[in-house]
C-alpha cells in the first residue's frame, strides 16, 4: 500500500477529449462506455471523436511542435521533472484508476506506476543526451555535420494491458526530444491510457497543443491516425495482426511514415535440469499470472528438461493453487479479471482447443464473470495451439524437452521473438543458451516480464521492429540531417 497522501483534488471530466490544449466534447454519434472489468460498473461515458477532431489535434500538434523544438534542453527536462512530481503527488489516485479501469491487481498497478515513473525520469535526461557528429570528408575543403533533430509529430496508439506505462513509454521520450504527440488510447482504457496522462502533463505545465488525446472508434479514426499527412512517425503497441495493418498503412499511402511496432509474444520459460527448482517455480508463477497473463512479455510456454519435468509440474501446481483469485483491489489478490468479455470468450475457446488436442488439464476452475482462474496443462507439444499462439490470459502449457538442445529448439520454434527466460545454476551455460534464443530480450534466472528504462525493449520476427528506452529510443524519435559545408572553392569536372 502506498504511503503517499493525495492532498490535491482528484481529476475529473474524463468524459471529455483533450484536443488543441482544451477539454472538449467528442462530436461523433458513438459513445465509449468505459466499465470496470471486475464488477461491470460504468466508470464514464465518453462521446467519441470524429476525423475532423483528429485533424484539429494534428494541426494543433504541428503548430505547437515548432516552438517546442526550439526550447532549451533544460526547459524540456524541467517539464519531465515536473511530470514526475505530479505522478508522485497523485500516486494513489493513479493506482486506483489502474485497478478499476484495467483490472490490474494492486501488485501489478504498483509495478506499472513504477515503470511509468521510471521512463519519465529517464526521459528527463534525453534532451541532454541527444547529439550530432562531425564526420571527415574526402572532398578537399569540405566539412560534414550530422545534426539530430526532432522528428516532428508522433502518432501513438497504445494498448489496454499496461495502459499507463506503455503510453508514457512513447509520449515522454517523444516530448522530451522536442516532438509533439497525438495519442489514441485503447478503447478499453481511455483514461489510464491517455486522458489521465493528459491531466498530468497539463498540471505539469506542458504548453498547449503538444499532447492531444483523441478517444475514438477504430472505424472512424483508426486508420486515419496513421494515414494523416502530418505525423512522420507512428508508435504502436498491440497485436501482431493490427501491427501488420498499421505497417501497411504507414508505407502504402500517399505519405510514408517511420514506425515502431511492439507486437505479440510467445515467451518461452526454459527450466534446465540443473535449475534451482523452487526459484524456477516461483518465477514461473509470477511471470505467467501477473496481470492474469495479459502481458506481451508474459510467460507463454514453460519448457522443462526431462529429468526435472515431473518434479517441476508437481511443485508448480501446488504453488499456483495458493494464488488468491478475485477482487483486484485487495492487496493479496494475485489474479484479477480479464479485460473484457471478448477476451474471456477467446480464453474459453483456447481451453477447449487444448483439451481437444490432447493436453492434460491438471488445474482449472469456474469462470466467474470476467475472472478466469489459472489453468495448467501438461503433456503439451510444440504443435499445439497453446504452444503456437499467444495466450494473453491465465492459461499455460508445460512442454517436456528431451535435453538442452531440444529445449532450445522448442524455444525458437515460434514466429514470435519478444522476451524469453532460462533457469540454470551454470551461468556460462545460461549465457550460451540465452544467446542461442532468437529474441529481443532474454533473462537468465528471472522471468520474461522485465522492463527497465535504460535498456532496449523490443522484439524480433513477428514481435515487431524498433526499440524503446534509453539511447535506443533516441534513435526512434529523432531524425538525422547531414549538412556539409564547402569552405573553399571546389573544382568540378565540367
Amino acid at each position: 500500500m502506498s504511503t503517499h497522501t493525495n492532498k490535491t483534488n482528484a481529476y475529473n471530466d474524463f468524459h471529455l477529449q483533450y484536443i488543441a490544449g482544451s477539454w472538449q466534447q467528442g462530436k461523433d454519434d458513438s459513445v465509449n462506455t468505459n466499465t470496470n472489468p471486475f464488477n461491470g460498473d460504468t466508470l464514464v461515458e465518453i462521446k467519441q471523436a470524429t476525423k475532423e477532431q483528429l485533424d484539429e489535434a494534428y494541426k494543433a500538434a504541428n503548430a505547437a511542435q515548432k516552438e517546442w523544438a526550439q526550447k532549451t534542453p533544460a526547459e524540456r527536462a524541467s517539464l519531465m521533472y515536473n511530470v514526475v512530481n505530479v505522478l508522485d503527488q497523485r500516486q494513489d489516485e493513479i493506482v486506483d484508476w489502474l485497478i478499476k479501469e484495467s483490472g490490474s491487481t494492486r501488485i501489478k498497478a504498483m509495478v506499472e506506476f513504477g515503470s511509468a515513473r521510471a521512463i519519465t525520469l529517464e526521459a528527463a535526461s534525453f534532451p541532454n543526451r541527444v547529439h550530432g557528429e562531425i564526420r571527415a570528408s574526402n572532398t578537399p575543403g569540405k566539412e560534414n555535420f550530422v545534426y539530430r533533430e526532432p522528428i516532428g509529430v508522433v502518432a501513438v496508439i497504445s494498448p489496454w494491458n499496461f495502459p499507463l506505462h506503455l503510453t508514457q513509454r512513447s509520449i515522454a521520450p517523444a516530448l522530451a526530444l522536442g516532438n509533439a504527440v497525438v495519442l489514441k488510447p485503447a478503447s478499453d482504457t481511455p483514461i489510464t491510457g491517455g486522458l489521465l496522462l493528459a491531466k498530468v502533463f497539463e498540471e505539469a505545465g506542458l504548453p498547449k497543443g503538444l499532447l492531444n488525446v483523441v478517444v475514438g472508434a477504430g472505424s472512424e479514426i483508426g486508420d486515419a491516425i496513421v494515414t494523416h499527412e502530418i505525423p512522420s512517425f507512428v508508435s504502436f503497441t498491440g497485436s501482431t495482426s493490427v501491427g501488420k495493418h498499421i505497417g501497411e498503412l504507414a508505407n502504402g499511402g500517399d505519405y510514408i511514415k517511420q514506425v515502431a511496432l511492439e507486437l505479440g509474444g510467445n515467451s518461452p520459460f526454459v527450466v534446465l535440469k540443473d535449475a534451482d527448482i523452487e526459484q524456477a517455480v516461483k518465477a514461473a508463477a509470477f511471470g505467467k499470472f501477473l496481470h492474469q497473463g495479459q502481458i506481451c512479455i508474459a510467460i507463454n510456454r514453460i519448457i522443462v528438461e526431462d529429468e526435472l519435468y515431473d518434479d517441476f509440474v508437481a511443485r508448480f501446481l501446488a504453488h499456483v493453487k495458493t494464488l488468491k483469485v478475485g477482487d483486484p483491489s485487495k492487496a493479496d489478490t494475485a489474479v484479477g479479471p480479464i479485460i473484457n468479455e471478448k477476451q474471456v470468450k477467446s480464453l474459453k475457446e483456447k481451453i477447449a482447443q487444448a483439451q481437444k488436442e490432447g493436453a492434460n488439464m491438471i488445474l482449472s476452475g469456474d469462470i466467474d464473470g470476467q475472472v478466469v482462474p489459472p489453468h495448467i496443462f501438461t503433456d503439451v507439444t510444440r504443435e499445439m495451439d497453446l504452444s503456437r499462439n499467444e495466450v494473453f490470459g491465465p492459461l499455460v502449457g508445460i512442454i517436456r524437452a528431451k535435453d538442452e538442445d531440444d529445449a532450445l529448439s522448442i524455444a525458437n520454434d515460434s514466429m514470435y521473438g519478444l522476451s524469453s527466460a532460462v533457469f540454470t545454476q551454470d551461468m556460462a551455460k545460461g549465457l550460451r543458451f540465452a544467446r542461442g534464443i532468437r529474441a529481443g530480450m532474454t533473462h537468465i534466472n528471472d522471468v520474461s516480464v522485465n522492463d527497465e528504462s535504460n535498456v532496449p525493449f523490443g522484439g524480433e520476427k513477428n514481435s515487431g521492429i524498433g526499440r524503446f528506452n534509453g539511447e535506443w529510443v533516441l534513435e526512434e524519435f529523432t531524425r538525422t540531417h547531414w549538412i556539409s559545408m564547402q569552405n573553399e572553392p571546389r573544382q568540378y569536372p565540367f
